[in-house]
């Protein structure tokens, strides 16, 4: 490894939150650095590379808080090494480099794992950790939901895709395989479950099953938990079952899903689940996100048709591509079977807009958002049994940033009365409202404080609303 130290103006260094391991900047640890520039102390000089996508400028490997006091007191010039890693992964680097002052946290070192293995599944569990400061068994914690579905293999997919009930001709559309080709594999599959079941009587643990085989846990568990009732399904998991209208979970269970911008917890659809449906319904996910519908679904003897905009038939190919053209929505299931469930969880108005798809809904205009929620309720009612329910699950939108409570007005606002109104427009009568909150723990202490000071009243608010046809 080279390295070359020079001076450089701070205005070409950048930077690139994909090889920064850290979730944001330490504005007090900023704070102190300024002050200690201002103060004449000198610091070491920080670690950039050449940024591969813009010529002549660079990012930081090393130096981030130092980066930005330089900014905040006007310094122009700095003194850095430039590094080049020959071959090394960046991420990883500035892992290593950061946990030098101060350890990564718990989410910062996770994330920072699933990062680096996504963009390369060849590394290691144990070169992983080295980088940032976690042992290999933790790191093997932290990737083996996605170690898992990079090595799902053909049968892998097959089994998972008719334990969801999707029909035989769907599966060999979605794999590109003759339908005789499926049937053909299906007939493997008690083989292949009775290895899984044989390590689950010897004692193995569901996630122990799940790496040694390549399987997701939640396939691991629709083996495990077979035959049991939904309460048993829930004591199993360890979650702990909510008897009134008032749904509250911290943090989703990572067991569940794939790391998605509004992912929802599993818990909440085990829940939906368990108090509107019986094993073997059929549900329906028409905006399927990161597969948390369909992963809770296996664990509770669900099928489960799943669509989405994002087509990943490598890691997902339970979820069959979908988009929902806003000026003619088409009901993505053909033929005569229709779902028992509906569980719609569209991304929430203007909520990480900035992390969806930029053809998705989420930066729609209020009006338009509204419209495809009416459009959508209105075609589902007419795709729908007599006996379909339908979950809708949605947030609170009001633009309260830097506005306190006095002055805030309705006109950008969109409120559970919104979606009560469009629904009950479209045919469905709503049987129960649950509230299930977002988490208030994504707010930091130093914002809380900032909000509470200027009388701003933050948002919560995420439903669940139970309908029926009428």
């Amino acid at each position: 490894m080279t390295q070359t130290t020079t001076t450089i103006p701070i205005s070409s260094i950048i930077l690139d939150e994909d090889i920064y391991p850290r979730k944001g900047i330490d504005q007090k640890r900023v704070a102190t650095f300024a002050e200690n520039l201002r103060d004449g102390f000198k610091f070491d000089p920080m670690e950039v590379e050449p940024d591969p996508d813009h010529p002549g400028m660079y990012r930081l490997l090393d130096g981030a808080h130092r980066w930005s006091a330089y900014k905040t007191t006007g310094v122009t010039e700095v003194e850095v090494v430039i590094k080049n890693l020959n071959g090394e992964d960046p991420l990883l680097y500035a892992a290593k480099k950061a946990i030098g002052p101060r350890q990564l946290t718990e989410d910062e070192a996770r994330e920072t794992a699933r990062r680096a293995y996504t963009k390369n599944p060849a590394l290691t569990s144990s070169d992983i950790g080295k980088a940032i400061g976690r042992s290999r068994q933790t790191v093997d914690s932290y990737i083996a939901d996605l170690r898992a579905a990079t090595q799902m293999g053909l049968d892998i997919k097959i089994f998972r895709m008719d334990c969801l009930g999707i029909p035989q001709d769907r599966i060999a559309k979605r794999l590109g395989l003759p339908q005789k080709t499926i049937s053909n594999h299906l007939a493997k599959m008690p083989v292949l479950a009775n290895q899984l079941n044989a390590d689950l009587s010897r004692g193995f643990t569901v996630p122990q099953v799940a790496e040694k085989h390549g399987w997701t846990e939640p396939m691991v568990w629709s083996l495990a938990l077979e035959g049991k009732s939904d309460l048993d399904r829930f004591k199993a998991l360890n979650w702990g079952l909510r008897t009134w209208d008032q749904w509250n979970w911290n943090d989703c269970d990572r067991r569940f899903g794939d790391d998605w911008p509004g992912r929802i917890p599993a818990q909440m659809i085990a829940h939906i689940l368990y108090y509107f449906s019986d094993q073997n319904n059929l549900i329906l996910d028409p905006m399927a996100g990161g597969g948390v519908v369909a992963d809770t679904c296996l664990a509770f003897n669900r099928k489960c048709w799943s669509f989405d905009m994002d087509d990943r038939p490598d890691t997902r190919p339970e979820i069959e591509p979908c988009f929902w053209d806003i000026t003619n929505l088409k009901w993505p299931i053909k033929g005569k079977t229709k779902p028992d469930m509906i569980i719609f969880d569209p991304p929430y108005f203007k909520k990480q807009s900035n992390n969806y798809n930029p053809d998705g809904i989420s930066g729609m205009s209020k009006a338009d958002y509204l419209k495809l929620l009416k459009d959508f309720f209105a075609l589902a009612h007419l795709n729908a049994k007599k006996d379909t329910q339908m979950a809708f699950i949605n947030a609170d939108w009001r633009d309260f940033q830097n506005t306190p409570a006095r002055n805030e007005t309705r006109t950008n606002s969109i409120l559970i009365n919104d979606y009560l109104s469009i629904l009950n427009q479209s045919g469905w009568q709503e049987t129960h409202i649950i509230q299930a909150p977002l988490s208030s723990e994504r707010f930091q202490a130093n914002v809380v404080s900032a909000m509470q000071k200027k009388k701003i009243i933050g948002v919560t608010g995420r439903y669940v609303i139970m309908s029926k046809k009428k």
